[in-house]
């Protein structure tokens, strides 16, 4: 990784990061992580115990990639006081998984890395799908890139998967531990379900639909959305056609905005 450039951030304008998670795949990204995390009991216990998700359950989804995008966007500062601030909520987060019996913590290693892989997986399969895809040199550039954001965490240097196959074989050896428990239930329903009434609801199925059909075939499979391939096709198709559409009309957020103007700027000075 080059050295950040303090008013660019952590990554620049011509990082892998900024070209997926400026897309529009980003949110159906965010919503197979959301599934595909739920399964491991232990990440899914502070969720339960220490948050508002059962109340406000979209308000995580949105806290979580508000946060990507600060990380990604923002200056180093920015990237740092928001790292900052998240590793001193993990301090107290503790208690004891109800599903397993074992304790856990935000902070505890183990869980970081699972969680940071997964959705590095999922942004990487969204964009993918949904995106304008990605070359495989490309694919495991964004995988080295956001090793950096983990490790500001806390997880300790070395751990993160730092290729595409790496990530893969890190995964796959987890399978063993993941759990179709009652609060992954209940995440299924979220992601699945439009909180809007019928027949306004069908479209806004398809972001969940999108995220599902993406999933590996072990979470599918736990979860019940295994469908037929035809199926499997048509959402892939308007998964594709969703985001191409709407995604040049969506507003970027206004740490995006920020930081497009700062390379801009940085760009004509370089030139002038």
């Amino acid at each position: 990784m080059p050295p950040p450039d303090p008013d660019l951030g952590y990554f620049g304008p011509g990082s892998v990061t900024w070209r997926i998670h400026g897309s529009a795949s980003t949110f159906v990204g965010g919503m197979r992580a959301l599934l595909y995390q739920a399964l491991h009991p232990r990440a899914m216990a502070g969720v339960d115990q220490f948050s508002d998700f059962r109340e406000r359950p979209w308000r995580r989804l949105v806290r979580t990639i508000d946060y990507v995008l600060v990380h990604t966007y923002g200056t180093t500062q920015q990237a740092d006081d928001a790292a900052a601030h998240v590793r001193k909520l993990h301090k107290s987060i503790r208690g004891i998984d109800p599903v397993t019996g074992r304790p856990y913590s935000a902070d505890d290693h183990d869980l970081l890395l699972w969680i940071h892989a997964v959705e590095v997986d999922s942004y990487l399969e969204a964009y993918r799908a949904y995106g304008a895809g990605l070359s495989e040199p490309d694919a495991d550039r964004y995988v080295a890139e956001r090793v950096r954001s983990v490790e500001m965490l806390g997880l300790v240097r070395g751990r993160a998967p730092g290729s595409v196959a790496e990530l893969k074989d890190y995964l796959t050896s987890v399978e063993g531990e993941l759990v179709l428990s009652d609060s992954a239930r209940g995440v299924r329903r979220l992601v699945m379900r439009s909180p809007v009434p019928f027949p306004f609801n069908t479209p806004l199925r398809l972001p969940g639909a999108a995220a599902a059909v993406i999933l590996p075939a072990q979470p599918r499979a736990m979860y019940g959305l295994q469908w037929p391939w035809p199926v499997d096709r048509t959402v892939r198709v308007a998964g594709r056609l969703a985001c191409a559409t709407i995604g040049p009309f969506v507003p970027d957020a206004p740490v995006v905005r920020s930081a497009r103007r700062r390379a801009r700027k940085a760009a004509a000075s370089k030139a002038a």
